[in-house]
């Protein structure tokens, strides 16, 4: 499902190199879930949209979906977003003039499929928000933001699921359901999952854990096995 081979990513800061990735290199099966961690600036984030095609590496390979991204066009990496993956994001990022519902209906209308509707409402439902698919986003707590947006992710039947810091505007009580209807949905629609997060509570649940420090990866935690990392 997800395959980085030997990914790096640099960035010019002054008249120094910036290394933020350093030849990242593993692979995700699907129905797999990945929790990526470590402190900041270790280069989780920009791992995760690298993986996702929002981003080009400066070296190394992603293939996602079966597709060589580095031989896509940027229109091509876009068609395999809006076709194989689904986002969850921290800060929500929801459309503050569409209710819930609509915000729900974006992707499977930005794709010209039919049945929107009758999706966004049946995932709403499973996310507990009966009764909530007009309010807007301002009329909604951050849990209940979260759930939309988890809901949104899910439309499109992704084949991977990207997350980044899902629970990191929650207190710890909402953090903790959401946790677990994003693991729920996952585990329901048979979706790979890699979630980049500081709560060791949430990778503990995932199948594996990535850990990165200075933007290489030290520990591959693969259930109760710990996977030799090659320096």
């Amino acid at each position: 499902m997800l395959e980085v081979t030997g990914l790096t990513k640099t960035y010019q800061s002054g008249s120094r190199l910036l290394t933020v990735l350093d030849n990242v290199t593993f692979a995700i099966n699907a129905r797999d879930t990945c929790a990526v961690v470590g402190p900041s600036g270790s280069g989780k984030t920009t791992l995760l949209g690298l993986c996702a095609g929002l981003d080009s590496p400066s070296s190394g390979n992603v293939k996602l979906a079966g597709q060589d991204l580095s031989r896509c066009s940027e229109d091509e990496r876009a068609e395999i977003r809006r076709n194989a993956v689904g986002f969850v994001f921290q800060t929500f990022r929801l459309i503050p003039t569409l209710t819930a519902l609509q915000n729900v209906m974006v992707p499977l209308e930005l794709s010209g499929q039919g049945g929107a509707r009758k999706r966004a409402l049946e995932l709403l439902h499973e996310v507990g928000l009966n009764g909530r698919e007009h309010h807007y986003p301002v009329q909604m707590s951050g849990g209940e933001q979260q759930r939309v947006g988890l809901a949104r992710a899910f439309i499109n039947r992704p084949a991977i699921l990207f997350a980044d810091e899902p629970t990191g505007n929650l207190d710890t009580t909402t953090g903790i359901r959401i946790e677990e209807l994003l693991l729920d949905l996952n585990r329901t629609a048979g979706t790979a999952l890699v979630v980049v997060t500081h709560d060791l509570r949430l990778a503990h649940l995932c199948h594996r854990v990535l850990e990165l420090e200075a933007g290489r990866i030290v520990q591959d935690y693969n259930g109760e096995v710990e996977v030799p990392v090659l320096t």
